[in-house]
């Protein structure tokens, strides 16, 4: 009932982007931002914490793996799901509602049993990602205009990146200071929190309304929204072998303390979000020239990492490298996903994520792989540098050309 009711509010609330006060716009940016830095901190504060419920779990850390494996299949098959079956509703309801689910899933994270049920908690938990930045990025548009998407599609990335400056290293500290799943609860609490800044803040209008599920789905037909799809699920993978063994990089590797394990996942966030601001204005200026430097850069900073990280500064470098150069590539990869199907514009954003943690899943495997088959954690980038290569590859053999000759630079 209410649902119906709020719906047709909507869709009698007409408002150009002009005509919703500038502060009001602040405030439905911060309300974005904030969901997803909610979503990240949830995200990368599992591979923070991975050592943690292992421990409690009694497994070792490639089964604990499982978990993040979970969460990113849960976006990879809730991203194109979720925004297909909601794809009527209004961008506004569709957050909310995605918001919700994703508090819910966390709440469970904080009381699974062992291992099975937590990664059937992450998966719950990793459903409403990908609908949520796609729904969110589609709301920024709404403000910036069409001609800045990639600077729209950055500052909804931005809640994300600085979940990895903040949010994921304070969640690991209160993971080893509190438990684990009071990590899980404070990030559910934090995401409550989300939803109202969402309801209050983000306006309700018939210019956020949605799409037919035909002109959505139409955009899966095109070649080349698979080959983005892809390159960059090939690409990205690297950020995350990297990232979901940064405890045994620290702590093995490097030999440092546990403690400084929030530290280097700070460094880490930092050249993330460093990236995805750099990022956004090379993809509204560019065609491809944010993914090719991007991949290109961070195949050189894993070579390093995994030649000469055994040292302290050299290993901080290269974390702030390569979250640096791979967050360089993503606004690329989302205004190009964007303009082969521009009639699906939620659909492309929530694919995008979908990509993002089938690397995810790619990474964390392929560094488990490498673990499994009896070699030091120190070798895991090495997974993620192959996965990488193999995504540009794929970029030249498949986009390279025919973009040159499709869209203008």
């Amino acid at each position: 009932m209410f649902g119906k009711a709020y719906e047709a509010q909507c869709r009698a609330t007409k408002l150009a982007p002009s005509s919703v006060p500038h502060e009001r716009q602040a405030l439905a940016l911060f309300a974005l931002a904030l969901g997803s830095f909610c979503i990240g901190t949830s995200e990368f504060a599992s591979m923070g914490i991975i050592q943690l419920y292992a421990a409690d779990f009694d497994i070792d850390i490639p089964t604990a793996t499982d978990a993040v494996t979970g969460y990113a299949f849960g976006v990879v098959l809730g991203a194109p799901l979720v925004t297909l079956v909601a794809a009527k509703l209004n961008r506004r309801t569709l957050l909310l509602f995605l918001m919700g689910l994703w508090v819910v899933g966390n709440i469970l994270s904080s009381m699974a049993s062992n291992i099975g049920l937590f990664a059937v908690a992450r998966f719950i938990s990793g459903m409403p990602q990908g609908a949520y930045f796609g729904a969110g990025a589609v709301v920024a548009a709404y403000f910036f205009g069409a001609d800045r998407a990639g600077k729209a599609f950055a500052l909804v990335m931005t809640g994300l990146t600085v979940a990895t400056i903040f949010g994921s290293p304070l969640a690991t500290f209160l993971g080893q200071t509190l438990g684990w799943r009071n990590t899980y609860l404070a990030m559910a609490a934090l995401g409550a929190v989300a939803l109202l800044a969402l309801f209050f803040f983000v306006p309700c209008t018939e210019a956020l309304r949605g799409g037919s599920v035909v002109h959505e789905l139409s955009g899966l037909r095109r070649w080349n929204v698979w080959a983005m799809i892809i390159v960059a699920a090939l690409g990205i993978s690297s950020i995350f072998a990297v990232y979901a063994f940064i405890g045994p990089l620290v702590t093995d590797v490097v030999q440092l303390d546990p403690s400084t394990i929030p530290f280097a996942l700070g460094v880490f966030g930092i050249g993330m979000t460093v990236g995805n601001v750099v990022g956004g204005y090379l993809a509204d200026r560019f065609v491809f020239r944010g993914l090719v430097l991007g991949y290109g850069l961070t195949l050189v900073a894993l070579v390093i990492l995994s030649r000469f990280g055994t040292n302290t500064w050299v290993f901080v470098a290269c974390l702030f490298a390569v979250g640096a150069a791979m967050m360089a590539a993503i606004p690329t990869i989302q205004v190009r996903m964007t303009h082969f199907a521009p009639e699906a514009p939620t659909l492309m954003g929530a694919m995008n994520l979908a990509a993002l943690n089938v690397a995810n899943a790619l990474g964390a495997w392929g560094g488990g792989l490498v673990i499994a088959a009896g070699y030091s954690v120190f070798f895991s980038p090495l997974a993620g540098f192959v996965l990488t290569a193999a995504g540009l590859f794929v970029y030249f053999v498949a986009l390279s050309r025919r973009a040159a000759t499709t869209i203008p630079a």
